[in-house]
């Protein structure tokens, strides 16, 4: 159940507030607390999910470990290209 929880609230994030899209960008928002909550894909990178763990951690962000994979994250969000990190932006 929380699979399809975590989808769903991914498409309502799509349609309602700012997304950003990729690793490098989630990143630079995240160290500067700019984002509320935080999506990453089963396959991410090891050292960035390590460094995503230590500063959302230490900013107590949420971050949503999904089960799909970066390929599988890119359909849902209607992109052509792989994704390993959402992020959503504070209002």
């Amino acid at each position: 159940m929380a699979k399809k929880q975590s989808l769903s609230d991914i498409k309502k994030d799509l349609k309602t507030r700012k997304i950003i899209i990729g690793t490098k960008v989630v990143m630079k928002n995240l160290k500067l607390n700019k984002l509320e909550k935080i999506y990453v894909a089963s396959n991410c990178n090891e050292s960035s999910k390590k460094e995503l763990e230590y500063y959302s951690k230490l900013l107590k962000i949420p971050v949503v470990k999904l089960k799909q994979p970066n390929d599988e994250l890119g359909v849902i969000c209607k992109k052509q290209y792989s994704i390993s990190m959402l992020g959503v932006l504070k209002e």
